[in-house]
């Protein structure tokens, strides 16, 4: 599908309804643009929720996680595996 946009004075392009429609794009939605030889590539962005932690956070579960002594060996005797 081809189609002309006309670009605004501050920079801003409108894209058809059709494009928006069939690429699933809605108000607010985040594209990535790119520059490949001189064209430019328009496609739906992925948005991944992050979650971030403290070092506290971290280091508890650190702790919470460690194994006790001699825990790796027994483990790793039982799948076989040498140290």
């Amino acid at each position: 599908m081809k189609g002309n946009i006309v670009v605004s004075g501050r920079g801003q392009i409108t894209l058809p309804a059709s494009m928006r429609k069939r690429l699933g794009i809605k108000a607010g939605g985040i594209l990535v643009v790119e520059d490949r030889k001189g064209e430019l590539v328009l496609r739906p962005a992925a948005v991944v929720e992050l979650d971030t932690y403290t070092d506290e956070e971290i280091g508890r579960w650190e702790r919470e996680d460690r194994l006790a002594p001699g825990e790796r060996s027994r483990i790793l005797k039982k799948l076989g595996r040498k140290r």
